[in-house]
């Protein structure tokens, strides 16, 4: 008998056989990047399109330009620290305590970051103005975060807000910069545990007595009083 011939390998057939393509997505292409930049690689958004196999017009058509691109990912860095400050300080009670307390750790968690100290240094100019400027997604989402936290606390009664709260979520934000950037901004060496005191006094122009306060109040008047 003739031997009979395979049936013709059809679309359908090879579909069925080795699955459906994986196809990249604008997700995929954001991790590969986030990744680069962690790891100190240029973000190149060219290249990162001929990894995934999609057309250069495609991925910028995904992220607009590299600039949006970077601040989505120093966005996702900010959103995380701030967001674990905020789950760490949950069950402390409310008030300006609180609400420095959360920002105070962000602002650590913020100042530890490897891969963002690198961005600042080897191009302060172009990371501070995505990190601390209209034209990057950063300070915008951050106040908002901010404006969220300060409002909560007001509901429960335990915040006061003297000024429109848009406008003190600003203040706080642009408080906690002056901490994070400082060495880029004015080539300064500031105590990042030292936004506590500040956010705190911003919000209720006072400092509660706590035993770390009065120590270093108590050392600093030792050092500024006169000799005998």
């Amino acid at each position: 008998m003739p031997r009979s011939r395979p049936p013709a390998s059809t679309r359908l057939t090879r579909a069925l056989r080795d699955g459906a393509p994986v196809r990249a997505t604008p997700l995929d292409l954001f991790e590969r990047a986030s990744r680069r930049w962690q790891q100190g690689e240029r973000v190149d958004v060219g290249a990162l399109a001929a990894e995934l196999g999609i057309g250069r017009a495609t991925a910028f058509r995904w992220v607009g330009s590299r600039d949006a691109l970077l601040g989505e990912i120093l966005w996702a860095e900010c959103d995380t620290a701030m967001r674990r400050a905020a789950t760490a300080h949950a069950e402390q009670a409310p008030g300006p305590a609180r609400v420095a307390a959360v920002c105070a750790k962000a602002v650590r968690s913020i100042v530890r970051s490897v891969p963002l100290r690198r961005f600042l240094r080897d191009d302060a100019e172009h990371a501070l103005r995505l990190l601390t400027s209209k034209q990057g997604p950063v300070q915008a989402r951050a106040i908002e975060r901010v404006r969220t936290l300060l409002e909560a606390e007001a509901r429960s009664g335990a915040l006061s807000l003297p000024i429109e709260v848009g406008t003190l979520a600003y203040l706080v934000v642009r408080l906690c910069e002056s901490f994070i950037y400082a060495d880029a901004i004015s080539d300064r060496r500031v105590d990042a545990n030292d936004a506590a005191i500040a956010v705190e006094l911003l919000l209720s122009g006072r400092v509660a007595a706590s035993p770390a306060t009065a120590k270093m109040a108590r050392g600093r008047s030792a050092a500024t009083a006169p000799r005998r």
